[in-house]
């Protein structure tokens, strides 16, 4: 393990730490414009990061991860990291199914939006003649894209499986007891053959899109 990928690696940790903060963030923001206001009273419609960051998933296991997987260890790939999870009362809504959905699709939305932002800002540097931001904004653009698409897997508590539900009419009694398991659920899928493949093909296909929009080449 030499120091450039150290180095590499905790810059991937700090790319990720303001990504996921938006995504919390507009969790929040969407609960509390749907008359939820339980995230907005504990101070969570914010972009201060540390108000989104719990110690084991935000800081402990991703910094492990990547410290792991710059070693080549096969243990890398089970380990995942996430946010402090935005509490949403569902009675509060003035929608329950409708605005669950809003609030679960507004965090990979401004996953979306952000990695197309953020190409754009590169685009902006190039027409200036200015190449110092294209590596870290296209990084940032495709972490930003795979949060999105992770997010979307349909297993419980990913914001996906809040759109499943909310769908098929799940209960939401049924839905928290299998969110029991959830994060059992997300380590083995994304360990399956092919899902990380399929994520790195949509997130891919995708960040070629907004480039070929842009007129990135």
């Amino acid at each position: 393990m030499n120091q450039s990928a150290i180095i590499d690696g905790l810059l991937t940790y700090l790319f990720f730490i303001p990504l996921l903060t938006f995504h919390e963030w507009a969790h929040a923001w969407v609960a509390w414009k749907c008359g939820d206001d339980t995230a907005y009273s504990q101070g969570r419609v914010t972009l201060n990061p540390i108000m989104h960051m719990e110690l084991i998933g935000t800081v402990v296991l991703p910094l492990l991860g990547i410290f792991l997987s710059l070693s080549n260890s096969a243990l890398a790939g089970f380990i995942i990291g996430w946010g402090r999870p935005v509490p949403v009362n569902i009675s509060n809504l003035r929608s329950p199914r409708r605005d669950d959905t809003l609030v679960a699709l507004a965090g990979p939305a401004i996953n979306l939006a952000l990695a197309f932002v953020l190409l754009a800002a590169v685009k902006g540097c190039a027409l200036t003649g200015f190449t110092g931001f294209n590596d870290v904004g296209m990084r940032m653009a495709v972490l930003s894209l795979f949060l999105c698409f992770f997010n979307l897997l349909p297993i419980p508590p990913l914001d996906g499986s809040h759109v499943l539900k909310n769908a098929i009419g799940m209960s939401h009694e049924t839905y928290w007891r299998l969110c029991q398991y959830g994060f059992i659920a997300v380590i083995i899928v994304i360990n399956l053959p092919g899902v990380r493949e399929a994520l790195a093909w949509v997130t891919f296909s995708t960040l070629t899109f907004m480039a070929a929009v842009l007129g990135l080449r």
